[in-house]
């Protein structure tokens, strides 16, 4: 067998051990022109979804020509590496929906909440007030562009939580 043959199926029923291609733990990695030289890139592509998670160089074979083929444990170390990136995204994206802070009243500590909802229609956050207990003091729906600081906090609990 050459490397350029394609591999048994030994891990599943849609599982792909192409050179090029190679689809397994619910990944497909998948060997691409690379568009901006004359080298190669590979991506990775969750299943079920269109666009990749994470497009990466590859390495050139031997010849200088044509793609190093894809085997075990590259395809390995590309699903950690996807898996990795797709969480930290995950991480940055629940950052910027759901922001905390914590105030000092006379009534004790406060934690107040913002948390937005990016509807393509009605984009809008929701801001909340809890107590130490992790009882809701208040709720209230604003712009999703809100700046939630502890000025801001600060001023909407000593305003007994009317709207902003």
């Amino acid at each position: 067998m050459t490397d350029l043959e394609p591999q048994a199926d030994t891990n599943g029923d849609d599982a792909i051990h192409d050179p090029r291609l190679w689809r397994d733990d619910g990944w497909t990695a998948r060997i691409i022109k690379n568009v901006d030289d004359d080298g190669w890139a590979v991506e990775m592509t969750r299943d079920g979804e269109s666009e990749p998670t994470l497009v990466g160089p590859w390495t050139m074979g031997r010849d200088k020509k044509n793609p190093k083929p894809i085997e075990r444990p590259a395809f390995h170390t590309l699903v950690k590496t996807a898996n990795e990136f797709r969480r930290r995204s995950e991480q940055q994206l629940h950052a910027q929906l759901h922001k905390t802070v914590t105030i000092a009243t006379d009534d004790g500590s406060i934690k107040v909440t913002l948390d937005i909802v990016p509807d393509d229609d009605f984009p809008y956050a929701d801001l909340r007030a809890w107590d130490e207990m992790g009882e809701l003091l208040a709720h209230a729906q604003v712009a999703p562009n809100y700046r939630l600081s502890e000025e801001s906090a600060t001023r909407w609990a000593s305003g007994d939580y009317r709207r902003p």
